[in-house]
This record gives structure tokens, sequence and C-alpha cells, in this order.
């Protein structure tokens, strides 16, 4: 049985591509950017997250205290672009989803340049993070994130806005 579209399917319902931002006063921009790709599950259907993990052959599982789920996920920006990126270009999620999924590939290209360490660059992956899951909630606009480099957290998610 060939999983890989299975993987894709049950990404497209549980799973979640994140670039957060965190304040760094020692980075030259003031902003630390992690994207994360991630997929939770109640711990009775766990096996699920082993698959990929098996299929990835990167990541880990680990608790994920705010809602008592477990959670698969892959935060080395290397194995986002050599595993995870290729698997969705070869096997596309079907939903909106797709959309988030190519913003967050264009953000780990752009992060993969460099494009994080500059004021430019920097707007524009915030500017991308920020049309990821646009019915999501939003803590702060994009611009207080880049305007108010030193101050706030932000993350923006893929996955209907739980987190």
């Amino acid at each position: 049985m060939d999983i890989r579209p299975y993987i894709s399917g049950f990404v497209d319902g549980e799973g979640c591509f994140t670039v957060s931002f965190s304040p760094r006063s020692k980075l030259r921009v003031g902003w630390e950017v992690r994207p994360s790709f991630s997929v939770s599950q109640n711990a009775d259907r766990a096996e699920v997250l082993l698959l990929m993990r098996e299929y990835f052959a990167r990541g880990g599982i680990r608790p994920d205290r705010s809602d008592r789920t477990l959670k698969y996920e892959v935060r080395s920006l290397e194995d986002l672009r050599k595993r995870v990126i290729p698997h969705f270009e070869r096997f596309p999620l079907l939903s909106s989803k797709g959309r988030d999924f190519e913003r967050f590939a264009t953000i780990c290209d752009l992060v993969a340049g460099g494009g994080h360490l500059t004021p430019p660059g920097l707007r524009t992956i915030v500017d991308l993070a920020v049309m990821m899951n646009s019915s999501g909630r939003r803590r702060f606009t994009a611009e207080r994130m880049v305007g108010g480099m030193s101050e706030v957290i932000v993350s923006a998610t893929s996955n209907g806005g739980a987190t």
C-alpha cells in the first residue's frame, strides 16, 4: 500500500504549517524566524504519528500540554526543505491548506537564503506568514510585528487557529 497520498490527506485535515517569530535582541533584525510542520493526534491514535515519523525519517513526537494530544513535529529547516516540502509538492494538499503550504515553502526558501536577516526580507516573510490561515486568529498585525520587533511573540498557523 502506498501511504504517501494517505499522509497528505491526513495532514490536510490534522496538520499544521507554522511560522513563529520570537524577539531576539542579538539578531540583526531583532527576530528569530522558526518554521515548523506538525500533526496532532490523540494518544490512542499515535500509530499515525509513528508512521509519519518513520516515513519522513525526521522529527519527533512529544506530548502537547495545551490540548492533551501527542504532536509529531519537524522543526529543522533542512529537514523541512529536503523531506517535508518535497512530499507535499509531489502529493499536494487538496483543501485551502494547500495555499498555506505554498506560502510556508516560500518562507522556508527565504529563510534558507538568509532573507530573515534583513529588514526587507523579514517584512516579506511576515507578510506571507500573516496570509497563512486567513480565517484564523491573529494576536498582532504585520506592521506591529515588523515595527515593534522587540516586544512581541507571534505565531502564524495554518490549522484553523488551533495551537
